[in-house]
């Protein structure tokens, strides 16, 4: 039994594709100064059984030359046995270079970076797969056992020095290299990040309260409960700034200027460009049959993946519709580029918030039908 179908693998592959070239870019992103400490943060209540932990880091965007949080969160595991291997921020000479992060069997090597909530610098202590189930230590995370019983509590003993640096090498980064057993793990099969993965880093991306210059290293937004969940109940604010933040830092993040070689995101990578109108995304799969061995339910459940499906497709419409509406009247108004970058603006940001939203959607649904498809995989005793 997968936990996701695979018509949900497909729509968060075209989400990746049609939306967010920020987080897979990101592995060709250099800069000269690494990223702020890590903010100090509680983790949220874990929404669901399946739901892996991801923790926050800082990325960067070129275009206003700073870096931003993206929050931690919980995000449902690809495949049964899948774990998440946090990404990080690495020097690589005369630079620092963001390694993605994955999903594979094994945790492999993420710098050392002490993330917390299990990722201390090496391996994952937050929990374990039996079979096709999570098992949660519930001394590192937070879980509530009346709705998730698959529990453990086993103490952690951190052996590593306690600190909120983010990046690995360079001038006060952690000193640490990869074992043998971490770079086997880095060259088996990997799943890249998801969709909802990536939809999460556009979000944070797109928040200005995000960025490092305007939170000065504590993020209003420092975790939530699920991918793209901002403003829904359960996000977690920063406590504090893992250290203080020197301003002076961002600004000097070095971006090409004269003769600099310094690679710009996608110089390495092909990067798509982030659709702007509703018609630039990519067509919605349509839903793949149900197979839980019970008819009855496979009607029931194909009915609401189809229901879904009808009215995601209609609200892609009427977006569309609005938004070429808006490009005919700024025509005969005619008017200025100011406007005109406004709507584009706005446009971009209606886009992404629908495909946000479907995402979130295509997410719940699947959640409804999990346990019972989980029960009907499940073999008699």
């Amino acid at each position: 039994m997968r936990i996701l179908p695979s018509f949900l693998s497909l729509f968060f592959a075209l989400v990746v594709l049609a939306i967010s070239a920020a987080s897979f870019a990101q592995v060709s992103i250099s800069i000269r100064i690494g990223p702020p400490a890590l903010p100090v943060y509680e983790q949220p209540l874990c929404p669901a059984e399946g739901y892996i932990w991801t923790p926050g880091y800082w990325a960067y965007d070129y275009d206003y030359g700073d870096y931003y949080w993206v929050p931690g969160t919980w995000v449902l595991a690809p495949e049964p046995g899948y774990l998440w291997t946090p990404g990080y921020w690495g020097w690589g000479g005369d630079r620092f270079l963001f390694h993605e992060g994955y999903w594979g069997r094994r945790v492999g090597f993420y710098g050392g970076i002490n993330y917390g909530f299990g990722y201390f610098g090496n391996g994952y202590e937050g929990g374990r797969w039996d079979h096709d189930r999570f098992f949660y230590n519930r001394s590192v995370n937070n879980v509530n056992v009346t709705n998730i019983h698959n529990v453990y509590n086993t103490t952690v003993i951190n052996n590593t020095t306690v600190n909120r640096i983010s990046y690995n090498g360079g001038n006060g980064g952690i000193n640490a290299r990869p074992t043998h057993e971490q770079e086997a793990a880095q060259r088996e099969r990997h799943i890249p990040p998801l969709g909802a993965q990536a939809e999460h880093v556009q979000a944070a991306r797109a928040n200005p309260e995000l960025r490092a210059s305007a939170n000065h290293g504590r993020p209003p937004v420092a975790a939530t409960p699920r991918p793209g969940a901002f403003t829904e109940r359960g996000v977690v604010p920063a406590k504090e700034a893992g250290a203080p933040y020197h301003p002076e830092v961002n600004r000097a993040a070095e971006l090409p200027r004269g003769n600099s070689s310094v690679p710009r995101p996608g110089s390495n990578v092909p990067r798509p460009p982030a659709s702007v109108h509703a018609k630039d995304l990519a067509p919605h799969p349509r839903p793949a049959p149900p197979n839980t061995g019970n008819p009855k339910q496979d009607q029931k459940y194909q009915q609401q993946q189809e229901k879904l499906y009808a009215k995601q497709q209609q609200e892609h419409q009427r977006l569309q519709q609005k938004q070429e509406q808006d490009h005919q009247r700024m025509a005969q108004q005619e008017a200025n580029e100011a406007r005109n970058q406004q709507m584009e603006q706005r446009h971009q940001q209606q886009t992404q918030q629908l495909e946000q939203r479907h995402v979130q959607q295509q997410q719940h649904l699947q959640e409804r039908q999990q346990p019972a498809n989980r029960n009907q995989n499940k073999p008699p005793r």
